[in-house]
């Protein structure tokens, strides 16, 4: 009966990975970023690319080291932005979502996180996408700038 549960969950699981992975800017070659006194990385370059971050295909490629630490790099990540004007950021985690196949994950496939962005004067939270199982090249996101340490 167990194997029977595991199999019938397995299968299920199964069915909602995408057999193609969609996102666009991987690149496992990246440098690692460096990481300030406060535990945040060292963001230099600004993208160009609107849907940076915006987009569930150009997520924010961050990747980690085991599982323990599946949320570490995003809020490193976060933890260097400001708002357009060097506002402080407030964000939280809303949900995992967007399965794809990746060799990184012990299941074989990976999720995207997707967390939610505020600061003093936004109107509209902004929601951003990071991918912890990748590398890619790390840049700020259209309408945020880089903290100051």
């Amino acid at each position: 009966m167990r194997k029977i549960i595991v199999l019938m969950i397995l299968l299920s699981f199964s069915a909602c990975v995408s057999t193609k992975n969609t996102i666009q800017n991987i690149d496992n070659q990246a440098p690692i970023p460096t990481l300030t006194k406060q535990n945040s990385f060292v963001l230099k370059t600004y993208s160009k690319d609107a849907k940076y971050g915006y987009n569930k295909d150009f997520p924010i490629n961050v990747f980690y080291k085991n599982s323990k630490d599946e949320n570490l790099n995003a809020e490193r990540f976060l933890n260097a932005l400001a708002g357009p004007n060097g506002e402080e950021i407030k964000f939280k985690k809303l949900e995992s979502c967007c399965p794809f196949p990746s060799t990184h994950s012990e299941l074989g496939a990976g999720f995207l996180d997707v967390y939610q962005l505020t600061y003093p004067g936004l109107n509209k939270p902004k929601i951003l996408y990071f991918n912890i199982y990748e590398r890619g090249i790390l840049e700020v996101p259209l309408g945020f700038t880089i903290k100051n340490p």
